[in-house]
């Protein structure tokens, strides 16, 4: 293989990572993720932290393929897609839960020196958001380690495990990774966009955006998981 036919490959691995990283599942538990917290300022973060953490999966099983010259189970492959189904119908629900609990809730207050306690709209406002920067990378890096094996990606670890060299197929992963990561902050901008602009329709308008995106997270995990349930009894 000679040097421009490897640059080639890498050229078309940073195109493959990207485009990996709009697969519906990777769109649709994303799109939960910055539902809950809609600004522009940190969807990129939020696309970072998947896509560091879909490739840092990559990157460790990518090593063991090359090294051990081993290939993917297929039980193994199936489990994964059944964790991302699970996944994203936990997303969805939690999504969910999100809202009710945010739009209804015991409120204690002070009256005449006597507490009450009264079922309460409360209203989530942009003051009440906060950056608490672990739990807002932390989320989108599982989300990210969990798809790190599903999909495609497992089409990518078997066109590892036949280079040539360690360094090639290292340099590989890393390209597809980047590539991933750079897809999903450019799509995580453009998920916030609508979400960000619904805000500024008023509340109702913000809350119908988000339960889209929550049922649509836990329609597309319910398909997968009945799909590969319907396939193992074939």
């Amino acid at each position: 293989m000679s040097e421009l036919d490897f640059l080639t490959i890498l050229g078309f691995g940073f195109l493959l990572g990207a485009r990996h990283a709009l697969d519906a599942d990777h769109v649709a538990a994303v799109s939960t993720i910055l539902s809950e917290r809609p600004s522009l300022s940190t969807s990129g973060v939020i696309g970072f932290c998947w896509g560091f953490g879909h490739t840092t999966v990559l990157l460790l099983v990518g090593i063991a393929v090359i090294m051990l010259k081993i290939s993917i189970p297929e039980p193994m492959a199936v489990a994964v897609e059944l964790a991302v189904g699970v996944m994203l119908v936990a997303l969805g629900l939690s999504l969910a839960v999100t809202l009710v609990r945010e739009r209804w809730h015991l409120h204690a207050h002070q009256h005449d020196g006597e507490t009450h306690v009264h079922l309460h709209h409360h209203l989530r406002r942009s003051g009440h958001l906060h950056r608490h920067w672990v739990r807002l990378s932390l989320k989108p890096f599982v989300v990210g380690m969990v798809h790190g094996l599903a999909g495609s990606a497992a089409l990518m670890l078997m066109v590892v495990s036949t280079v040539r060299t360690v360094g090639e197929g290292l340099a590989y992963i890393l390209v597809f990774g980047l590539g991933s990561v750079v897809g999903m902050m450019l799509l995580g901008v453009a998920i916030s966009i609508p979400i960000v602009l619904s805000a500024s329709c008023g509340r109702r308008a913000q809350e119908a955006v988000q339960a889209l995106a929550s049922l649509g997270s836990i329609g597309l995990g319910v398909t997968m998981l009945v799909r590969l349930g319907l396939g193992s009894l074939v």
